[in-house]
């Protein structure tokens, strides 16, 4: 017995008619053509949304905007590559009706065309509330670590720094002591280096010295403790169980049918602080009030927790047990602003008509002083923080400023009435251990699934705007696989 055979080449065979007999009816590319065209590429601010009446007329970006979206469902991101399926892909080609933009077209478009894209991931988020896709109960926060364009080895901290220049200084001064030892000259002949040579390196040493100089002072004038070099916005953190530089993705996913409801980037290692804002802005997303959120031990802040308690969210966080005060009355927006708020690990609540302030861990702060290079007002309340396990402050002092001008700072305060009362927070453990499986299934599936876990694009902008073609995709392609095309095909339709 044989093998199975396969047609010869020489045979003469009968292709279709058209290619469009080439797409079945339930491919999905045909639910990507169907939605890109239901799409106001106007109205969503993309570039070149309108052709030019002169010139070269440029490719559609619909046409483009299918190519990425196909691209990101079948693990095809670089615009070589997504250049190469255009011209040997069927369904491609199919899609973009034999068009075969060169891959700088392709990448031009993508860093161009950041909010756009967003916007699109929005639009699609709101289909899917049309269709009964998310469950608008309960909301799942994590963030997860997503390599950057940019080597550890173009990556520098204040120590990386100081110690280079030290080592750099080592190699200087070894160099000055061969060029003084009289020695080295009746051995120069055989195998050292010529003293022009070394006056070389030792200009070039002094040349990096000098650079890393500039870039340790750039460092101490804007505050920041990372510079890294091919993305600036990128920072080293901690990934996969090492270290790498990286963006930290923040996501917010439903629990009906674990799709994404809204994204943010930041360049902080820690979580810490996100879970209002992203509380807050799914919320608004999915416009339901008195919104269920849960999150790992990341979250776990008191400040946090009360922001989004006084917003009327109903958090869940993994470990969270203590007694908080919350002002009973809703504050105003000057008392939770961040110009007006902040310290350097949380958050005070300043409650203006009192003059007093509420620490992270919900503690009375009362005014003490004034600082005026730091035109910020002193809260301090040393009774409370002496007994306070939180450390939320390093200073001798224990004293919190918050940003004001001296005109409103007073030290009088009125203790009478502080409409505070304290309410103690405990999570529900039955909702807490649905976060897994509701926030990690989105992230595997991107990570692993679509190959997603490093971005290609520098820099916040471009780097939303990536991510928002992945969220796209995904969230794509969980309707799919829960409608099938032609349901979405229809509401695609009616829309």
């Amino acid at each position: 017995m044989g093998y199975i055979a396969g047609t010869s080449r020489e045979q003469i065979i009968l292709f279709p008619e058209s290619i469009e007999e080439y797409v079945a009816e339930d491919n999905t590319v045909r639910v990507i053509d169907a939605y890109v065209d239901s799409l106001d590429f106007e109205t969503l601010g993309f570039t070149k949304a309108e052709p030019k009446a002169t010139g070269r007329p440029p490719y559609s970006p619909q046409d483009l905007l299918k190519l990425y979206v196909y691209g990101y469902m079948n693990r095809v991101r670089s615009s070589r590559r997504l250049e190469t399926e255009s011209k040997r892909n069927v369904e491609v080609i199919w899609l973009l009706k034999k068009l075969s933009p060169d891959h700088k077209t392709i990448a031009r478009f993508r860093q161009e065309n950041g909010k756009a894209l967003k916007a699109v991931f929005r639009d699609f988020v709101k289909l899917c509330m049309k269709l009964n896709l998310y469950g608008k109960e309960l909301v799942a926060i994590d963030g997860s670590k997503f390599k950057a364009v940019n080597s550890k080895e173009r990556n520098f901290t204040e120590k990386k720094l100081q110690e280079r220049i030290a080592r750099i200084d080592a190699k200087i001064e070894e160099y000055l002591r061969e060029l003084e030892d009289s020695d080295w000259k009746e051995n120069a002949a055989e195998n050292e280096k010529s003293t022009e040579d070394i006056a070389q390196i030792i200009i070039g040493l002094s040349e990096r010295r000098e650079l890393y100089q500039s870039y340790a002072q750039e460092m101490s004038e804007s505050g920041e403790t990372q510079k890294s070099l091919t993305d600036p916005d990128s920072r080293l953190m901690m990934a996969n169980g090492k270290m790498d530089v990286c963006y930290n993705v923040q996501s917010a996913v439903d629990s009906k049918n674990k799709m994404i409801i809204h994204f943010d980037v930041i360049n902080s290692p820690q979580d810490h602080t996100q879970m209002p804002p992203m509380a807050k802005a799914a919320e608004e997303i999915l416009e339901v009030e008195g919104l269920s959120v849960t999150a790992d031990n990341g979250y776990d802040s008191a400040s946090d927790v009360a922001a989004c308690i006084l917003q009327g969210i109903q958090p869940h966080v993994a470990g969270a047990d203590y007694d908080i005060c919350l002002p009973s009355e809703e504050p105003t927006d000057e008392a939770v602003s961040e110009e007006n708020a902040e310290h350097n690990n949380g958050r005070c609540v300043y409650l203006p008509d009192r003059n007093i302030a509420i620490c992270p861990m919900g503690k009375i702060l009362y005014p003490s002083g004034y600082k005026k290079n730091h035109r910020a007002a002193l809260f301090r309340n040393g009774r409370a923080c002496s007994s306070c396990m939180c450390k939320c402050t390093e200073e001798k002092y224990k004293s919190f400023e918050i940003r004001m001008p001296k005109s409103k700072f007073t030290k009088e305060y009125n203790d009478k009435n502080l409409c505070v009362k304290q309410t103690h927070i405990k999570s529900d453990k039955q909702i807490v251990s649905q976060r897994k499986s509701i926030v990690e299934h989105p992230f595997g599936t991107i990570k692993r699934g679509m190959d997603a876990g490093y971005f290609l694009t520098r820099g916040f902008a471009n780097v939303i705007g990536e991510l928002s073609i992945t969220f796209l995709s995904y969230n794509l392609k969980r309707a799919i696989n829960i409608l099938g095309v032609k349901k979405l095909m229809e509401a695609v339709t009616l829309s």
